[in-house]
């Protein structure tokens, strides 16, 4: 699913210039679960940016689904990240003047999808989290946990082929972090793909492959025997 090539991204100023990363060669095929970790600094949220089509590399080759999408105009850039990947944040980047409904509505709408699909789609989603008797409420009313779920359940609600997380649980406690990784988890068992950054050694468990940047370049890429779910 994603090929990169000698892919680097270096950030200049008129007096600084800064490698973030160094000329990276990563496959990722459909249906892994990647951790991407390291110290901070080491490239890993430019990485995931690029991933998910939100920064463009300044030099090598990205591939997405077989095509070179490294000099895709932004607009065709975007087209492809609304139709494939879906996206957790560790702040969960809810819109606090949206309802729950809302909020999980919103990438549908930006797709075009009909209103009475973007409702049943809606729906089936909140159910399926279990926050479907919060549908009415607003951010600011939920807890943290219910929160990520509704940023989990908006990421998918596009049936993505590929889920960024970035430091998923970083705002949760252990009881509510446990849950948003066996939703990955479980997402992931049905065949989508999940990249995830993260600083937790315990989260990382729960992915098949564990990829440790240093200074911008690949330190360690092994593949793993992630936590099985009970039941």
């Amino acid at each position: 699913m994603i090929q990169l090539k000698q892919l680097s991204r270096v950030f200049r100023t008129d007096e600084v210039e800064t490698t973030a990363l160094d000329k990276i060669d990563l496959n990722v095929e459909e249906g892994e679960f990647v951790a991407v970790m390291g110290p901070s600094g080491c490239g890993k949220s430019t990485l995931l940016s690029i991933l998910g089509m939100l920064d463009s590399p300044s030099g090598g080759e990205y591939r997405f689904a077989g095509e070179d999408i490294s000099s895709y105009s932004e607009k065709r850039l975007a087209d492809v990240r609304k139709r494939s990947v879906g996206f957790v944040f560790q702040s969960f980047n809810l819109v606090d003047d949206l309802t729950v409904a809302e909020n999980v509505e919103l990438p549908l709408q930006y797709q075009g999808v009909p209103k009475a699909e973007r409702s049943e789609r809606v729906r089936e989603i909140l159910a399926r989290f279990q926050i479907d008797g919060r549908s009415g409420h607003l951010p600011q009313q939920l807890s943290g946990g219910q929160q990520q779920r509704v940023a989990v359940a908006r990421a998918l609600v596009i049936k993505p082929r590929l889920v960024l997380a970035d430091e998923p649980t970083g705002n949760l406690d252990s009881k509510n972090g446990e849950d948003v990784m066996e939703m990955l988890t479980a997402l992931n068992n049905a065949g989508t793909t999940v990249i995830m950054v993260t600083h937790s050694e315990h989260d990382a468990r729960y992915a098949k492959r564990i990829v440790r940047l240093f200074d911008g370049r690949i330190a360690s890429d092994k593949s793993e025997a992630p936590v099985r779910l009970a039941g």
